[in-house]
């Protein structure tokens, strides 16, 4: 099994100023990332999957995630925007989503191009993929990258049950700078591709790629400030170009269940919400004779309409993007050739196993101290309280044995060596 070594890179991101210290994002951290030290949280970069929990579960705002600005389009002599779907769902009342990639336009980019076309590319090879029968199952969807972070972080046996095939993001990134240097003259490297998203996970991707080499895209802006930026221009639109090209199945990828719908046979299973996943893929890993072909896996309950780096609530949002789709769908719009090739569309890098608890480089010690932290942890009480600024008791040993923490942060046995202590007095 190979080990990740990639320079690490978060957008998920702590404001100490905001933090009170209580232990929301300690306890609801899927990949127990957090501590809380001296009064404020504490992220372990190792550890974080930015699958933005920390961001919606903080009262104080003080998680936040570091997204590119519009001033990096200044970078760029043609600037394309790539919105998620998702994005359509935040606004009441659409009815034609037209209004919105007009509207994009006129916020500063020179085109748009729509994720949800790149998924009609992504899922007919999906289904070829599955025809031909060559991957293990239960193939797990490559669309959510805090899902594949997670796997890689925790469940480093099912990392070869993952598509490996590009998100339709990035094929959408591919077609959209080929098709506008075709139609421009303008050379490659000189075409921004800016994703609109849902989700910090996918601007870490940006910089630290899964599956990739290097990622198509030149940046990524958050669903919240691209909205703010067009909720004052949608109406005062005079003229709306018919730009969209998207299927029904596309726009339906914003929602769990989308990507299902979209394939259209197998024993397929969908499931949303990070807790849910990692219940589901702990029993792939107990038992590998689950009789599932797919199993379409997005971090947030409901979808990615429910991203942290979204406006709307997330079940309003479902509801839109649900009938947003189906007027979609009624406008029968013929489906158009997608820039990419199948070639394009497979990993050109492996994913590796990142390893967490690399307590040395000498084998023998790092066994040594693994037997430290499980002789400690028999010691703790294994009440998983939180109160030593550790989310588990098994948190604190390894805490320990890395020399952060000591044994009577556990409150437990501060008491009880206080008590020991009063007794010889």
């Amino acid at each position: 099994m190979g080990f990740s070594n990639d320079q690490l890179y978060h957008s998920v991101t702590l404001d100490e100023s905001r933090c009170k210290g209580c232990t929301a994002c300690l306890k609801r951290c899927p990949t127990e990332a957090i501590r809380i030290r001296d009064g404020k949280a504490k992220i372990i970069k190792e550890l974080c999957i930015d699958c933005g929990e920390c961001i919606q579960v903080c009262p104080y705002h003080a998680k936040q995630a570091v997204m590119d600005t519009f001033a990096e389009l200044d970078k760029f002599k043609y600037n394309i925007a790539v919105p998620a779907p998702t994005l359509y769902g935040q606004f009441n009342n659409l009815r034609d989503i037209n209004y919105v990639l007009n509207g994009l336009l006129h916020i500063g980019f020179d085109d748009v191009y729509e994720t949800a076309k790149a998924t009609e590319a992504v899922t007919d090879y999906t289904k070829k993929l599955l025809e031909e029968g060559k991957l293990e199952k239960p193939i797990i969807n490559s669309a959510c990258p805090a899902v594949l972070r997670l796997i890689t972080v925790r469940f480093p046996n099912l990392i070869s049950h993952i598509l490996p095939v590009i998100a339709p993001v990035e094929a959408a990134a591919i077609a959209a700078r080929r098709e506008a240097a075709l139609k421009t003259g303008i050379a490659p490297e000189d075409i921004g591709i800016f994703f609109i998203s849902p989700c910090a996970a996918k601007a870490t991707t940006v910089h630290n790629p899964i599956g990739l080499v290097e990622s198509p895209i030149s940046g990524v802006l958050s669903i919240k400030e691209v909205y703010m930026r067009l909720l004052p221009v949608l109406g005062k639109l005079t003229e709306v170009k018919p730009l969209s090209n998207s299927s029904l199945e596309g726009i339906s990828w914003a929602r769990i269940g989308g990507e299902i719908k979209a394939l259209g046979k197998g024993r397929c299973l969908s499931v949303d919400g990070i807790d849910s996943i990692i219940s589901l893929l702990e029993e792939i890993e107990d038992d590998e004779t689950l009789d599932i072909d797919f199993i379409e896996a997005l971090s947030c309950n409901g979808g990615c309409v429910s991203g942290p780096l979204t406006v709307e609530n997330g079940y309003v949002a479902k509801m839109r993007v649900v009938e947003i789709a189906k007027a979609q769908g009624r406008k029968n719009i013929p489906r158009t050739p997608v820039s990419v090739c199948e070639e394009e569309l497979d990993w050109n890098k492996p994913v590796l196993y990142r390893d967490i608890l690399h307590l040395d480089e000498d084998f023998s010690i790092a066994m040594q101290k693994l037997e430290q932290i499980e002789m400690i942890y028999a010691r703790l009480p294994q009440t998983d309280c939180g109160s030593c600024g550790a989310p588990t008791c098994k948190c604190l040993a390894e805490d320990i044995v890395r020399g952060v923490a000591e044994e009577t942060d556990c409150i437990y046995k501060m008491r009880e060596r206080f008590s020991k202590l009063t007794q010889k007095e």
